[in-house]
């Protein structure tokens, strides 16, 4: 058989299969279907209001001027905010991780960020989505990270345990 041929009697049977399924299949569909895909990749749904706002988040162009006079937040963050143009980019080109995007989000008050939208020359609506981004991250329901645990040293002359040995 040719292999023109053979490409296209197996993508005839491939089109053949899906409508069938789709005909008589009872596979997951809907928020099921949608859950079992992207539940362990931290995702959750969005209904269809908060789908429909997600457009005018897409504005950001990351120019960088809603990041000016960040400076000071940044440093004090020790790193765990790089500032708002980087949410705001980060939720205007996919769906963030909502938690980390929420601890970044702590360090900026509502009142800033409506002062940044006034400057934003795309008028992207930033306290909308920091309260979507804060929803978002309530929903999932996920913990902090732990603490970091501090190392104490032990007292002279005694030995560590044979668990604090495999550390």
């Amino acid at each position: 058989m040719p292999a023109r041929l053979k490409a296209i009697w197996l993508l005839a049977l491939a089109l053949l299969r899906t409508f069938i399924k789709l005909l008589f299949g009872r596979g997951r569909r809907g928020i099921g279907a949608f859950r079992a895909n992207y539940d362990e990749d931290r995702l959750p749904p969005v209904s269809r209001e908060e789908r429909d706002r997600l457009g005018s988040f897409g504005r950001c162009i990351a120019c960088g001027l809603c990041d000016r006079g960040e400076g000071p937040r940044i440093a004090a963050s020790s790193g765990r905010y790089r500032g708002i143009m980087s949410i705001m980019v980060a939720a205007s080109r996919s769906m963030p991780d909502f938690q980390a995007a929420a601890l970044e989000l702590a360090f900026v008050s509502d009142e800033v960020l409506g002062e940044k939208e006034q400057i934003c020359p795309t008028e992207v609506p930033m306290r909308e989505v920091a309260r979507f981004i804060r929803t978002k991250a309530e929903e999932l329901g996920r913990s902090l990270p732990p603490a970091p645990v501090e190392k104490k040293p032990l007292p002279a002359g005694s030995k560590p345990s044979s668990s604090e040995q495999s550390l």
